[in-house]
């Protein structure tokens, strides 16, 4: 929870950079239009049918509780364990998972339903305690039509997608994203048909239309009703950033194939590239990040009450009026926010105020002011930014306009931290990347963050980061 003091990295060559520094709005590309930014939404798969296999199967198992002289109780038991303990569907790929994909978690859960109902019925009545048969046939029995009730739904939605499989754009290099493109086409049971290929040159005319323009992209992802985004090279996600974004807000799912390299860690595949999905872990647990940000930052708002207000007097009384500090900052998707501080520094002007990067070490200071910044106490009011939503308790650190600008275009990775909402605290800041240090090395540690968040990952950093605030080493 310190003020950012980063000096920029030396070490990275400048590169280009087309992120929006103001308010996001729908992208405007080549030709003066804007991508459509609301398109019903596609129609996603039904859990009804996998919930309905999963039931179905629960009762089948239970045939193997009748003579053990099962009741309505221990059948009712089974069934509720079964479909709490289900399976989820494996990851959401591009295509449709196979049954064999997803079996030893579905024997396991089925094994712990079976073992947990054993041992609750025998601590319940000792005298009908399942035997060993029983527990293996009941077993057998329940994961065998699970598999074949779940194995039934998926192999019809992939006759689904047979017969109208998910059309998708290939944006990247044009010889590249043709390669791409080609193979998909050449495997139809991927579920996925590409309709064209989004580029700057169109490097030959073999192979689908490549749309260079910003009206050839809206007038496919119309016409064909586009849903799948296939980005083919890695630079793609800082160059196209703005494209993606609007892609991404018109209802595209967006993914990233590694077609010339080793991906190690992804588990999907298409037609035989690994891929991974785009959209960050965050979206996924939305509702519980800003949950646990809301929870904290309102209690922490109370408690910390009368020390802001000791604080906002005495700077009254030593510094005069203007206690609150108020700077524009750029948070999630390049949006502007007003974020607020203590005041312990008077900039001689707005120009000073918005492009001088530390003001660590200033004579200016007052001995209380200084004690503020080496506690981080100055930004106990940033808490509030955090209760309305403006900032997330962990996340990157927003920075101002001017230097998201610069760094944009120095650093490749640096556009990509506006993905999530900033934060107070982050990865990077609890891994010592404060004070003088390498932006570049910050925009890895915030990237990583986000490509692996989990609110596990969010809990540890707070704790550690109010261990480094307990020893004082704000800056």
């Amino acid at each position: 929870m310190t003020t950012e003091t980063t000096v920029p990295s030396s070490g990275t060559q400048p590169r280009a950079s087309k992120i929006p520094h103001g308010p996001v709005r729908p992208v405007r590309l080549g030709g003066g239009f804007r991508l459509p930014s609301r398109r019903p939404p596609a129609s996603s798969e039904s859990p009804l049918p996998l919930f309905a296999a999963d039931l179905l199967a629960a009762l089948a198992g239970a045939a193997g509780l009748q003579e053990a002289g099962g009741g309505p109780v221990p059948v009712a038991a089974l069934v509720a364990g079964a479909l709490l303990l289900r399976p989820r569907s494996a990851r959401p790929g591009p295509g449709v998972p196979g049954v064999l994909d997803e079996l030893p978690a579905l024997c396991g859960r089925t094994a712990v339903t079976w073992l947990g109902l054993a041992a609750l019925l025998a601590a319940y009545d000792p005298a009908r305690a399942l035997s060993a048969r029983t527990l293996l046939l009941g077993w057998a029995l329940h994961a065998a039509a699970a598999g074949a009730g779940r194995g039934a739904v998926q192999w019809r939605r992939r006759a689904a997608l047979l017969r109208q499989p998910r059309t998708a754009l290939v944006v990247g290099p044009a010889a590249t994203a043709q390669r791409v493109a080609a193979a998909l086409l050449r495997h139809p049971r991927c579920g996925v048909r590409p309709v064209g290929v989004v580029a700057d040159h169109p490097e030959g005319s073999a192979g689908l239309p490549v749309l260079t323009t910003g009206e050839e992209v809206e007038r496919a992802l119309i016409q064909n009703r586009v849903r799948v985004v296939l980005t083919v090279h890695p630079a793609v996600r800082t160059e196209k950033a703005p494209l993606l974004r609007a892609l991404a807000a018109s209802g595209c799912t967006l993914w990233e194939a590694e077609p010339d390299s080793p991906a190690y860690e992804m588990r999907d595949q298409l037609a035989g590239f690994a891929v991974r999905r785009l959209d960050s872990g965050a979206r996924r647990g939305a509702v519980g990040k800003r949950l646990l940000d809301v929870v904290v930052s309102g209690t922490l708002l109370v408690l910390a009450g009368p020390v802001l207000l000791v604080c906002a007097t005495v700077l009254r009384l030593t510094g005069g009026p203007g206690v609150v500090f108020r700077q524009e900052r750029v948070g999630k998707d390049g949006r502007p926010f007003t974020m607020l501080k203590f005041r312990t520094h008077r900039p001689a002007d707005e120009q000073e105020a918005a492009t001088r990067w530390s003001v660590a070490g200033d004579q200016r200071m007052s001995p209380f002011c200084r004690l503020l910044r080496r506690t981080s106490m100055d930004e106990l009011l940033q808490l509030w930014n955090v209760f309305r939503g403006d900032m997330s308790l962990v996340g990157p650190r927003p920075e101002r306009p001017y230097f998201v600008a610069r760094f944009s275009r120095i650093h490749p990775g640096y556009a990509a931290r506006h993905r999530m909402r900033t934060g107070i605290t982050g990865l990077a800041q609890v891994n010592g990347l404060r004070g003088d240090t390498s932006i570049e090395d910050r925009a890895r540690f915030d990237n990583a963050y986000i490509d692996n968040w989990s609110l596990w990952q969010d809990i540890r950093i707070l704790l550690r980061t109010a261990a480094a605030v307990v020893r004082s080493t704000g800056s």
